[in-house]
């Protein structure tokens, strides 16, 4: 983005940078009334310690300061290092517990001088699971590391399927190049058990049940193989154990594949030929599928569909997930693992999940073989009481007195009520970083575009002075935002980079360009990128892995086949009155962020603490729009308004499956948000979060 700053150094305009070619010059509806959220009057500017007496979790929006008194950052880090200090020495250093996630998706702010810190500490360390895990990691088994078709070569295909994918509502600047497809006569197909945005736009819905991606993908497998549409010269040279797979999909026939996923046959074979017989075919697949128990495996299984078709031999054909796999970065320079053989425990600390944060806080310590019970928290980048599963023990676990909590903010969020320290952190605006992506192929350099407002200070500059005040003598502890970038390119004396695909790149360069094409992608219209169709894979057998020989190894089935997820209407937990629950992403959020910013909050008021009902479910249950409802399961309850269609709107969910949106918790009346419903199960690959295998009931209250 452009950032037009005034003669007093104030931003004053954001505007989309008209030469980065995927963004082409405009912002999403977030992001661009960004600066409300830098300028709020609301934010956090100066480090605070709790007042003595002063209750954590009290709810008190707008009156949270009043639970903090200000303090001076040389205060407020002598006191922290005092504390986490003593906490290792009383309980062992991995009783110190980091959480973060992508608050700060830029490299040096996401994972890069705190993980120098705490590795050095001998904390426990957090395996970042919540998000995208699961997905990574079926995508990987599939095709060895994550690559996709470019952006700006949707503008080819002929067919683009949005699996799981909000498109218009999430993915924006994809779809200038969707509709520019459209207009040459392109179809998209939308599969998603939500109508979105997107679906809303499609030539086709198909709205099948949560969770059952794996069996329509196996499905379309099926009728593609029944009919002769595979390409076999594309298998035969790309590709790895076709015939055990051809065996395994003879058993998802349409009928079957319609039982499960609520669509009927005809439309599988339906959806199945069209896609095998339109070149180039596009598969934009994004990481709801994989927040599911069995959510990895309907990544792999969706992932195989291009290799099964050949769709990845045509410019615009293929699939997207994420793109991340082709940024090469020197991560170890930068996080310096080695530090944790200089730490107390000389090695690498315990891994504790984030997608169980919940467990980690209550009863992680029981078992002595386990490790030390966590006694410091020290959250940045992350709003866990708002984003974690089952925030009801979440909760619990920050409100016991023996764990002394830390949390690097902007706002008072969620989580903020529970600290014992608050410190105030910058907006990108404010600092310089790298970015890569995972949804283009552009190195790009974020420049720092205003002074820090009030005493906010950077993840890099606060690990850094957390560091040296606990007596890390490591040079790298003083080491400066421009120096991690030079190493995270991997600079050498020549100025450019040594990271394969970043060759040509060098700092000065980032510097006057902004922006620019990683070394595969420097000509995309002389030699389009065309994935996974020459040379070895990352991969066991160094081809696209329709059996996994990782997994075989394992002890796991090596093919895809579909398992109802436990809290499905065909799990163990069902009831004749259980629903499916969809907690979906807020329209106009980042997760919890924005949420308290009163311009997203009324772009959100439809359906803001809104459960959305097949308008059957709402009859059976004698509920109508405007009704107060209780939606409730074994971990805990919260009170929404019910939102059910006329006769004449659209329906947004299938028959047997409610949807609420994510909010941060201390807004509702209740002071919970839709995590006190969702449980820390975690995922058959990646042990990521299962945010939507979810049962619920559902009553008038």
């Amino acid at each position: 983005m452009l950032v037009t700053v005034d003669a007093a150094g104030r931003a004053v305009k954001l505007q989309g940078d008209p030469s980065q070619p995927v963004t082409q010059g405009f912002l999403c509806g977030k992001v661009a009334k960004y600066l409300d959220r830098v300028y709020s009057p609301d934010r956090v500017l100066h480090p605070m310690r709790r007042r003595p007496g002063a209750k954590k979790g009290a709810r008190q929006p707008g009156h949270e300061q009043d639970a903090f008194e200000r303090i001076g950052w040389d205060e407020a880090l002598g006191e922290i290092t005092g504390r986490l200090r003593q906490t290792a020495e009383i309980y062992g250093s991995e009783s110190i517990l980091p959480y973060s996630y992508a608050g700060n998706m830029a490299l040096l702010g996401f994972g890069s001088m705190d993980r120098r810190f705490f590795s050095r500490l001998g904390a426990s360390r957090l395996a970042r699971t919540i998000c995208s895990e699961a997905g990574g990691v079926g995508w990987s088994l599939v095709y060895g590391k994550k690559l996709g078709t470019p952006t700006e070569d949707f503008r080819h295909a002929r067919l683009i399927v949005a699996w799981g994918a909000n498109i218009h509502g999430n993915n924006i600047h994809l779809w200038p190049m969707i509709e520019d497809a459209r207009r040459k006569g392109a179809r998209l197909i939308v599969i998603d058990p939500y109508r979105t945005r997107t679906a809303a736009l499609a030539d086709w819905h198909l709205a099948i049940r949560p969770g059952t991606d794996t069996a329509l993908a196996l499905g379309m497998m099926h009728v593609i193989l029944r009919e002769g549409l595979e390409d076999r010269s594309f298998i035969a040279e790309r590709t790895h154990g076709f015939a055990q797979l051809a065996w395994r999909v003879r058993e998802y026939t349409p009928e079957r594949v319609a039982h499960w996923t609520g669509i009927t046959a005809a439309d599988v074979e339906k959806l199945a030929r069209e896609y095998a017989t339109t070149q180039p075919a596009v598969l934009r697949l994004n990481y709801g599928v994989q927040r599911a128990e069995y959510g990895g495996t309907a990544v792999r299984a969706v992932a195989m569909l291009p290799a099964l078709t050949g769709a990845w031999r045509h410019r615009g054909g293929g699939a997207v997930l994420s793109t991340s796999g082709g940024f090469n970065w020197d991560r170890a320079a930068v996080e310096r693992p080695e530090l944790a053989l200089a730490s107390p425990i000389q090695r690498a600390g315990r891994v504790v999940n984030m997608s169980a944060l919940g467990e980690a806080l209550t009863t992680l310590g029981d078992n002595p073989a386990d490790g030390p019970r966590v006694h410091a928290l020290f959250v940045y980048n992350s709003n866990p009481a708002a984003v974690a599963p089952n925030s009801s023990a979440v909760r619990q676990g920050l409100l016991r007195p023996d764990v002394f909590t830390v949390v690097h903010e902007q706002f008072f969020t969620d989580t903020t009520d529970y600290a014992d320290y608050l410190l105030p952190a910058t907006t990108f605006l404010e600092h310089a970083d790298l970015q890569s992506a995972y949804g283009h192929y552009y190195v790009q350099l974020s420049r720092q575009a205003i002074a820090p407002i009030g005493e906010a200070r950077s993840n890099v500059w606060l690990f850094s002075h957390l560091a040296q005040r606990m007596g890390f003598t490591e040079r790298c502890f003083r080491e400066t935002a421009e120096d991690m970038m030079a190493q995270a390119l991997a600079i050498g004396a020549d100025g450019h980079s040594a990271n394969p695909g970043m060759e040509h790149i060098t700092l000065t360069d980032l510097e006057r360009e902004g922006h620019i094409p990683l070394g595969f992608y420097r000509e995309p219209e002389a030699r389009p990128f065309l994935a996974y169709t020459e040379g070895e894979l990352k991969t066991p057998t160094g081809k696209i892995e329709f059996y996994s020989e990782t997994l075989a190894a394992q002890g796991m089935d090596p093919l895809p086949a579909f398992t109802p997820a436990t809290e499905s209407r065909w799990g163990a937990k069902a009831t004749e009155d259980s629903l499916e629950f969809l907690g979906r992403k807020a329209d106009h959020y980042l997760n919890s962020t924005f949420a308290n910013l009163g311009g997203h909050r009324k772009m959100e008021a439809r359906t803001n603490q809104r459960l959305e009902m097949h308008p059957d479910d709402a009859a059976m249950r004698g509920i109508k729009t405007g009704d107060r409802v209780r939606v409730w399961n074994e971990r805990g309850e919260l009170h929404l308004t019910a939102l059910v269609p006329l006769e004449a709107e659209p329906v947004a969910v299938p028959r047997g499956v409610v949807a609420g949106r994510l909010d941060w918790a201390k807004l509702h009346p209740e002071g919970v948000n839709q995590n006190v419903l969702t449980s820390e199960r975690l995922s058959d690959l990646g042990a990521g979060a299962t945010f939507y295998s979810v049962l619920v009931h559902v009553e008038r209250a």
